[in-house]
């Protein structure tokens, strides 16, 4: 039997998430030794030791299953938003509760609202579930930031049907980001039955003084879903531990469908710790700030063009096909990632990693372009 025909329309023609190739896939394939990663947007410091501690204590309790409701991780990130504890959604990961999302409000017959060069889980999301898409053209360069969010053309696209709109700030892979004054217009201006989902997996590296804090709006925006992330900043990706922020009434909704012990006990205790970890977080973040310039010094002395980015990745035009320079790279030990598949063809996206690492990049990078 041919098995596709049974499955539901919208998985059908649904193509998997790729996500980036493990070291130990690519020193296999090739035989490589000491090959580095920068493909995945982790943070290259790690976990920090507090982390990492109550991970150790936590795994000695395995053989239970986790505090179901992540109560203790959902208080503390309750104060952190000045919010009441019941707003809070966990996650695995926050990929989990955006699908959670797409499951409560998504559906045959609706619609929802993304950009183009938008976050990939968010076309796998909303076609899963069977809704239809609606995608914006980004800005072209001539009157907003390049590949960067159009508010506008996002908000004409906005009809009786939409039920979800997608906004990630900043955006996964362009780096580009809107301020606070344009994006509170925008949820401002949304129809009670549209919901809008502000994608914050970044937060923390940003530091531009127009850059919003949107879970601080939602006192006044009731139709507003934050959604946050330890993966990125705090160095858990491989615990997958993430979170929504929202009314209580929308995340009574989402633990409807969540899945029980969704977030496992040593990812919550992990990220409880990483909270108060503060010496942590803002090494990642001085590290970041400067592996930024350094890729973008670099780039610019290879004469690469690149989108200004204020995450902890740069997407870099190589000028051709990046598919061919990806290939390249590997070859030489270095794993960054392609974004054919985000309407970039010519862009490879990179983390930014350690200083040394950056460097052994961009050195290898100069050859392979030469």
């Amino acid at each position: 039997m041919p098995y596709d025909e049974l499955a539901v329309p919208g998985v059908r023609s649904l193509q998997p998430y790729q996500p980036g190739m493990p070291i130990a896939e690519l020193e296999r394939r090739y035989g490589i030794r000491n090959a580095i990663k920068l493909a995945s947007n982790e943070n290259p410091l790690g976990a920090g030791h507090l982390a990492l501690a109550a991970a150790r204590q936590a795994l000695a309790d395995c053989a239970r299953y986790p505090e179901g409701s992540g109560h203790f991780l959902c208080a503390r990130l309750a104060t952190l938003h000045g919010v009441a504890a019941d707003a809070i959604t966990p996650g695995n990961g926050s990929n989990d509760v955006l699908d959670m999302i797409a499951r409560v409000f998504l559906g045959p017959g609706v619609e929802a609202i993304y950009s183009q060069h938008a976050f990939a889980v968010y076309p796998i999301a909303v076609q899963a579930v069977g809704a239809t898409a609606r995608v914006a053209p980004a800005h072209d360069g001539s009157d907003g930031p390049a590949y960067g969010h159009d508010l506008a053309a996002m908000r004409s696209l906005v009809g009786p049907a939409t039920r979800v709109v997608f906004i990630a700030n900043p955006n996964n892979p362009t780096g580009t980001w809107l301020e606070a004054g344009e994006l509170r217009e925008f949820v401002a201006a949304l129809p009670d039955h549209v919901m809008v989902v502000i994608d914050e997996a970044y937060f923390e590296y940003v530091s531009e003084a127009k850059y919003p804090d949107t879970s601080r709006w939602l006192a006044d925006c009731p139709n507003l879903i934050v959604t946050r992330t330890f993966s990125k900043a705090y160095g858990l990706a491989g615990l997958r531990a993430g979170y929504a922020v929202s009314s209580p009434e929308v995340a009574q909704l989402l633990n409807r469908v969540r899945q029980p012990f969704n977030v496992n006990s040593i990812a919550q205790a992990a990220a409880l710790a990483a909270l108060d970890d503060v010496a942590h977080l803002e090494s990642s973040i001085r590290l970041n700030q400067v592996g930024i310039q350094q890729l973008g010094s670099g780039f610019t002395r290879l004469g690469l063009s690149f989108i200004e980015s204020v995450g902890n990745f740069i997407a870099v035009d190589t000028g051709g096909s990046a598919a061919e320079y990806y290939e390249r790279l590997l070859r030489q030990g270095v794993i960054v990632r392609p974004i054919a598949n985000y309407g970039m063809p010519n862009h490879l996206r990179v983390t930014v990693g350690l200083p040394e690492e950056n460097a052994r990049f961009l050195a290898v990078l100069e050859q392979v372009l030469a």
